[in-house]
């Protein structure tokens, strides 16, 4: 297994995990995070959906690392670099629950780890000696 692989494989099961949490474990993710339950539940529960149908896209760049790049850019650096961007400026600005550094802490790291692995893991075109673009 390779670095695009390896870090495909762990954002599966992060982004998975988290999705089936918010469907089977709501009322123990609210008390934990001090947070009431989200209403209407719908909110939450298009959240798991999301997370679960982009963590079934790792499956991409798990099988075939080279192809998934793309997916691994958008769901990696860009989203999840976004999300914990998010995170912390709601901390500051809005004055959201400490708690929720922690998802800023994950998933800003997810983001550097994934970036770290598509960047230092040659493409396609890098292996074979083509020019173009790498990314």
């Amino acid at each position: 297994m390779n670095r695009v692989q390896l870090v495909s494989a762990v954002s599966l099961v992060y982004d998975a995990s988290i999705g089936l949490a918010l469907v089977a474990a709501r009322p123990l993710l609210a008390s934990l995070f001090r947070v009431p339950l989200p209403q209407p539940p719908i909110f939450a529960d298009l959240d798991a959906v999301f997370l679960i149908a982009i963590a079934v896209g790792y499956v991409i760049p798990l099988r075939d690392p080279v192809r998934g790049r793309g997916y691994l850019w958008t769901m990696g650096p860009l989203l999840k670099g976004m999300g914990a961007v998010a995170f912390v400026l709601d901390y500051i600005l809005r004055g959201s629950p400490a708690s929720f550094l922690l998802f800023a802490a994950s998933d800003g790291t997810m983001a550097m780890a994934t970036g770290w692995a598509l960047l230092t893991s040659p493409a396609a075109g890098a292996v074979e000696g083509r020019a173009g673009f790498s990314a």
